[in-house]
């Protein structure tokens, strides 16, 4: 699922996206659509705002739902980017996959 297939409207609901974090520690984002990698220092999402990559240390997914579009985060967060233009630069979320 794409950001676009989101916003086209093609019977799929859009939905907020919001990212909440309570002393660089605990993050939850919700509009997420895919999780392109994960391990204790990075994870790469696929946002309805974007791609997004999380960086920090001692990263641990506590709670997944795609169907809902929510994640939440604990660990030592020391930053949030989104990159927009990340097929062109860095190749797809799934070739960043499969390095």
């Amino acid at each position: 699922m794409t950001s676009n297939e989101l916003r086209s409207g093609e019977g799929l609901r859009l939905r907020s996206h919001t990212v909440h974090l309570d002393d660089r520690r605990i993050l939850s984002i919700t509009g997420v659509a895919d999780v392109g990698s994960f391990n204790e220092r990075e994870i790469t999402l696929l946002t309805d705002a974007g791609a997004m990559l999380i960086e920090g240390e001692s990263l641990h997914i506590t709670r997944l739902d795609l169907v809902e579009g929510v994640i939440g985060v604990e660990g030592e967060i020391a930053a949030l980017e989104y990159e927009e233009d990340l097929p062109r630069k860095k190749g797809s979320l799934l070739s960043r996959m499969f390095r």
